[in-house]
Parts: structure tokens; C-alpha cells; sequence
């Protein structure tokens, strides 16, 4: 099945644009090594997000990635007195584990595949996130993902439970307590070449006081050519970022690998 290769996270893992799955990344089989490398590009009217990276997946088991992700703050990077065109940079690392099921084979189990995660994360504007919020530029965010693909309904769903500490994914820093953050996805295969669907991931708002933060939807259209290569385009919802509301963007992912 072409699309089970899935799409490349924000943060380098397999899975949908804002979350990840619990599919291991690439279309190795459990004897078998894959791989895909990412680029990504969010616009919106106040804000550019660049993502890219990479993530092998050993023997249909383990998984690891990394990416990079730059934000340029644009016009609001002047109203902080940052500068037009500040640019924060984040690095993730990040491991996965199936731990149990089998989303592809096991179709007549009630069982979804199961896997958990973690993201390391590091933002090089340490002095500055300490200066706005006392935060920390380094953290960690631990996942827990259950997918249950339906072949007979050419349907994914996925559910993530993420205990983090991050503002905005990290790119503001890490502060406060581990919170669980639920998030989700929905995909829908129309065709051999063609899936839709939607994701939900929530935000913890611990800056609520400097920098009020909202949860994070999309809707999507992805389009897998060749199994090789896969372009998605999305509409999301991010809301207020730092000082800017209404923050929709347009999105477009390209992710190629084996």
C-alpha cells in the first residue's frame, strides 16, 4: 500500500504533518531497513517555518529521526524589538518503538499499533526565551501513539498522548511541569495516489501571560506518485503565536524516501 509510508512530522517523525504515528518510517519490512528525508514550508501573513530532515526505520521495530527547524519571526520580530526577519532555530532528535500490533497485517485484530517516543530537543536563542519567560532552551517530549489502519475502509486514525514542557514545540523554550497534550489524525485514502484528512494536537499555554498559545488543526491533501514520493498540501490553524493572532497558514511538505 503506497500511502503507508505515511508523511514526515514537524518534528522528524513518521506519521502526519502535527503528529506522529505509531508506523515506523519508511517501507522496510521487519527484515528490511527504510528511510525518508523531508523538507516542509509554513507561511502564514506574520510568520515562515522551515522544516527538514531525516528518519530511518530499522526493521519495521525502531525508528530515528532528525530535524531541523528554522522560524523566521518576520514583521513581529520587529515589534518585539528582536529585528525584521529573526530567525529561531530548533534541532530534534528523536527514537520510536513499536511495542505492540501490527497496523498493516493485523486486520482482524481490535488491536491498534502501538508505540512510544521521545523528541530531544535544543533552541539556539537561549539568553532571549530566558529573558521573555525564565525558560530553558533544551527539553524533551515523551509520545505514546496508537494507529489503526482499516484497509477494507481505506482509513488511518491515530491518537498520541505527548507529556511535555514545550511553548510553540520548544521554539520559545521549556518551562513548568510535564502536561499531556492529546493529539490526533485522520486520513482517508480515496485513491491508490490520493488521501485527506484532518489532525488536532493540543498546547500546553504555559506562556498564557507573555505569549498566549493555542492548539494547533489542519485539513490536508496528500499525493503519493510513486511510492518513493509523496507531496502534501495543508490549510492550518495555528492561532496566536508570541504577540500575532489569527495565525492560519498555508503548508507544503515534500518527503521522499523508501
Amino acid at each position: 500500500m503506497v500511502a503507508t509510508g505515511g508523511l514526515s512530522q514537524l518534528e522528524g517523525a513518521g506519521g502526519g504533518g502535527l503528529t506522529p504515528w505509531a508506523l515506523i518510517t519508511g517501507y522496510g519490512t521487519n527484515t528490511q531497513i527504510g528511510a525518508n528525508g523531508h523538507v516542509t514550508h509554513i507561511a502564514t501573513n506574520d510568520l515562515h517555518m522551515n522544516s527538514y530532515g531525516a528518519a530511518v526505520g530499522l526493521y519495521d521495530r525502531v525508528e530515528f529521526s532528525v530535524a531541523r527547524q528554522d522560524l523566521n519571526t518576520g514583521n513581529i520580530g520587529t515589534a518585539l524589538g528582536l529585528g525584521k526577519g529573526f530567525t529561531i532555530r530548533q534541532g530534534v532528535v528523536g527514537v520510536k518503538v513499536k511495542v505492540a500490533g501490527d497496523a498493516v497485517l493485523e486486520q482482524d485484530s481490535l488491536l491498534p499499533q502501538i508505540a512510544v517516543g521521545a523528541q530531544f530537543k535544543h533552541n539556539n536563542r537561549g539568553p532571549m526565551i530566558a529573558a521573555l519567560s525564565g525558560a530553558t532552551n533544551d527539553g524533551i517530549d515523551i509520545y505514546l501513539s496508537a494507529t489503526k489502519l482499516i484497509l477494507s475502509q481505506s482509513l488511518l486514525v491515530n491518537g498520541t498522548l505527548r507529556m511535555t514542557k514545550a511553548n510553540q514545540t520548544g521554539l520559545l523554550g521549556f518551562n513548568g511541569s510535564f502536561k499531556p497534550m492529546l493529539e490526533g489524525s485522520a486520513a482517508l485514502l480515496l485513491s491508490r495516489n490520493w488521501a485527506v484528512g484532518a489532525e488536532y494536537r493540543m498546547k500546553p499555554n504555559n506562556l498564557a501571560v507573555v505569549a498566549k498559545e493555542s492548539d494547533w488543526a489542519n485539513v490536508f491533501v496528500a499525493w503519493f506518485p510513486t511510492k518513493n514520493l509523496s507531496v502534501t498540501a495543508a490549510y492550518v490553524q495555528l492561532g496566536r503565536i508570541i504577540t500575532a493572532k489569527n495565525q492560519n497558514a498555508f503548508y507544503l511538505s515534500m518527503q521522499v524516501g523508501f
